[in-house]
């Protein structure tokens, strides 16, 4: 491996954009890193040209390998260290092998371009990833900054606002910022009808829900009819309190074992983008509801596993938590989920029958924790009255493994 990589963040400008440092660093480097338009940007650099192949990251320990006695250059577009190259080197390098010449990103530029302040716009990449990724951040009145995959992506993007009953959200289409051909195309997302953008583009979105729209709120307990489902769910009221005792922590990993229609992991991974989880749940409708379920509630990410546990839990990545909802009288399940948690990891059971409640019962006896009864009562019609109509008590265990 070299001993030190430069990274030079470049704009749609080309050379002309660089600082005098990043053109020194450019035009003296034996070998060139880049994407063919990135090194078309630099026709006058006399280096070594290296195109990325595709895939890159397979590929990018061997070229690095391959040319370490040269001093080498990695063009990146905008600021390397957003979703960029840069990022990638420092993980495989170490910072100390890796120096970054940054320029303006294309989210700086755009809320250059917009008046936005930069530190109250959220910001969502969907380069090689769904346009599903934006369901969590369509609320009212969020400004939005979405990185495209392609030319194609406002036309992706236009016709989600409007499934999602948020047409009237503004939309701008920044193509090409920072160069001679920078382009500006705005419109509502009801109206928009343009033809494809360049391909290097952003959007900058101003969410505005149409009267009626459903809001999705990021905090626990979505509404029960928000997921398909055949009537296992884990109830609203239920579903937030569970969600509090397992306590999503960014980064983290959550086991929804019996998961039903998922809502418990699809909730997990909404709390925060980082956020993971895997719902393993045994019958086959059921898994496919799921995985509609996390689409179109913006974490097309949740990892579905079709299997009975125990068994289907085995080879997965250890959790920080687990959430056993159905299935857990079955035998062996407790046993393999609390040998499968991570020390500190919580875990936390539903039960509503008397059998699952016995045997967590005896677990907290074991292993303590919290063992909590809740009881939800919903006001009803009864006759030309109105009263309370109660739900199926749950009895909770929360623990932490020690």
């Amino acid at each position: 491996m070299p001993e030190l990589v430069h990274v030079v963040g470049i704009g749609a400008d080309g050379a002309a954009g660089l600082s005098p440092h990043a053109r020194e660093i450019v035009d003296s480097a034996d070998v060139l890193f880049g994407s063919s338009r990135q090194l078309d940007l630099v026709p006058e650099a006399n280096g070594r040209r290296v195109t990325w192949p595709t895939p890159m990251l397979p590929a990018l320990p061997g070229l690095l390998a391959e040319h370490a006695d040269r001093s080498i250059c990695v063009l990146a577009s905008g600021d390397p260290m957003f979703y960029g190259v840069g990022a990638t080197l420092v993980k495989l390098l170490g910072r100390d092998r890796v120096r970054i010449v940054a320029h303006p990103s294309s989210l700086s530029l755009a809320c250059a371009r917009m008046g936005w302040p930069l530190q109250e716009t959220a910001v969502v990449s969907l380069v090689g990833r769904p346009v599903e990724l934006l369901h969590p951040r369509l609320q009212p009145g969020n400004r939005l900054l979405v990185l495209s995959s392609d030319g194609g992506t406002p036309d992706e993007v236009a016709a989600l606002l409007r499934a999602r009953g948020y047409g009237p959200s503004s939309m701008t289409v920044l193509s090409d910022l920072g160069g001679v051909q920078e382009g500006r195309t705005s419109s509502t997302a009801d109206d928009w009808d343009r033809p494809a953008v360049s391909p290097l583009n952003v959007i900058a979105v101003e969410c505005r829900p149409a009267p009626g729209a459903k809001l999705l709120p990021s905090a626990p307990g979505l509404p029960d009819d928000a997921f398909e489902h055949d009537g296992q769910l884990t109830k609203r009221d239920v579903r937030a309190i569970t969600l509090a005792r397992l306590a999503p922590t960014p980064g983290q990993l959550l086991w929804d074992v019996g998961a039903g229609a998922g809502s418990i992991a699809i909730e997990w991974m909404r709390s925060d983008p980082t956020c993971r989880a895997i719902a393993i749940e045994h019958r086959e409708d059921r898994a496919r509801r799921i995985a509609t379920n996390a689409s179109a509630l913006g974490v097309p990410g949740l990892q579905v596993v079709t299997g009975a546990a125990p068994r289907a839990l085995d080879g997965l990545d250890e959790p920080d938590a687990i959430f056993i909802g159905g299935g857990g009288t079955a035998p062996g399940v407790l046993e393999a989920c609390w040998a499968a948690l991570r020390r500190g990891g919580r875990l936390v059971v539903n039960a509503v029958t008397l059998e699952l409640e016995v045997l967590v019962t005896d677990w907290y006896g074991r292993h303590g924790g919290e063992l909590v009864r809740i009881s939800v009562e919903r006001a009803a019609p009864i006759g030309g009255y109105t009263g309370w109509r109660p739900a199926m008590p749950v009895t909770q265990w929360a623990v932490s493994k020690r």
